[in-house]
């Protein structure tokens, strides 16, 4: 079945269908993992978003039920250039291209996907249309549709990803801490990385208040990653203020870096083409340590690079940068116990370089308990592998 994929500068690509039939809107964005490409299709960050991925040959191993992040598939649209045309692998249950036909997902393979890149990276993420079918309207015409759909910029998405109730993933074997987490698209391997360590996760919606997270006096807390503009974040950036206020430990990722950045009274701002994969190396400020990374985002924190800066807080820095355009990617506060990260420590589907930040937050927690039962200050209690 023919179909094309319409950029809002004018730029078309010519394939063949892909997954469902029919049309999807988005912003169009490129990730570069070699592998994951299940965890990528489920992962709520890339809510209205059509991911192309750079690796040529898509969908060898199939798809199974061990890997999703979430219960669906979130992408807007899916634009490969090579599928497989075997699905082999022992844990395989389908191939991908019948998960996507399944999940409503309209893709497109087509020969063009360096090109795409190359002109993303040049042009920028900017909004698209993947269309396919037996009689497909002019382009031109497309390309009014294309430009008619709604930017990424201003887009307060959180809210339509997130748990609709609380729920509790329990900890694997003896539990040591109770997290709340707030879930602004959280993918679910990140509380099965709590759970590993003895966290019972008690995940929390978008829309929870500083009050609702304390409610359960939690060792700590934490902030996922999710989709959308973090200017938009204005509730969630409002309870990280009355968690931080309280002293309780503090850890977050991707969008949750970006919230913790505004909570601390720094601006955001939006990539060009943004990070995505599982190939980004960053480089800790205080060590000199490069570790590659799995990202997902379009927006970072403006922060000074070098030295400290003033929060209503006390001090912060700038831990970790991206060694590809010094972005920021990660941030803490050096008299409360609080910190963050751009990208996924948890890395479903890899590397994990970075596993080791859920060991931090869970000795930022065992410090906060002591200091608790001590009755002194958990001020400067951020030492460890995020503040070396």
């Amino acid at each position: 079945m023919t179909a094309v994929l319409v950029l809002e500068d004018g730029r078309v690509f010519h394939g063949t269908s892909y997954g469902a039939e029919g049309e999807t809107f988005g912003e169009m964005v490129f990730n570069t993992g070699m592998t994951g490409y299940q965890e990528t299709l489920t992962d709520p960050s890339y809510h209205r978003q059509i991911v192309a991925m750079t690796a040529p040959h898509i969908g060898n191993t199939g798809v199974n039920e061990e890997d999703p992040e979430s219960e669906r598939v979130w992408v807007a649209g899916y634009v490969v250039r090579e599928p497989s045309r075997v699905a082999s692998n022992w844990r395989s249950r389908g191939s991908l291209e019948d998960y996507l036909a399944d999940q409503g997902v309209v893709g497109i393979a087509m020969p063009g996907t360096r090109a795409l890149t190359r002109h993303l990276r040049e042009r920028g993420a900017m909004r698209a249309g993947v269309f396919s079918g037996p009689a497909l309207a002019p382009v031109e015409e497309l390309l009014e549709r294309v430009r008619a759909g709604a930017a990424m910029e201003g887009a307060d998405l959180a809210g339509e990803v997130t748990t609709t109730r609380p729920y509790v993933v329990p900890a694997i074997g003896e539990r040591r801490f109770t997290v709340a987490a707030v879930d602004l698209g959280i993918k679910a391997m990140t509380p099965h990385r709590l759970a590993e360590r003895g966290c019972e996760v008690h995940v929390l919606p978008a829309s929870v208040t500083a009050a609702e997270i304390l409610e359960s006096a939690p060792d700590g807390v934490f902030f996922s990653n999710g989709p959308g503009d973090p200017a938009t974040a204005d509730g969630p950036v409002e309870a990280l203020r009355g968690v931080l206020e309280a002293g309780v430990p503090f850890f977050g990722i991707c969008f949750g870096n970006q919230v913790f950045g505004r909570a601390l009274g720094l601006g955001t701002y939006k990539l060009r083409y943004g990070h995505r994969g599982v190939n980004q190396p960053v480089r800790h400020q205080g060590t000199g340590k490069v570790e590659i990374s799995s990202h997902n985002h379009g927006f970072a924190v403006r922060a000074p690079l070098r030295g400290t800066f003033d929060t209503p807080f006390g001090p912060g820095e700038v831990t970790h940068v991206n060694l590809n355009d010094d972005c920021v990617e990660g941030l803490r506060l050096l008299e409360r116990p609080a910190f963050s990260v751009q990208y996924h420590p948890e890395a479903a589907a890899g590397p994990h370089d970075s596993a080791g930040l859920f060991d931090d937050f869970c000795a930022l927690m065992e410090r906060g308990r002591a200091a608790t039962d001590a009755g002194t200050s958990t001020a400067t209690s951020t030492e460890g592998r995020n503040s070396a």
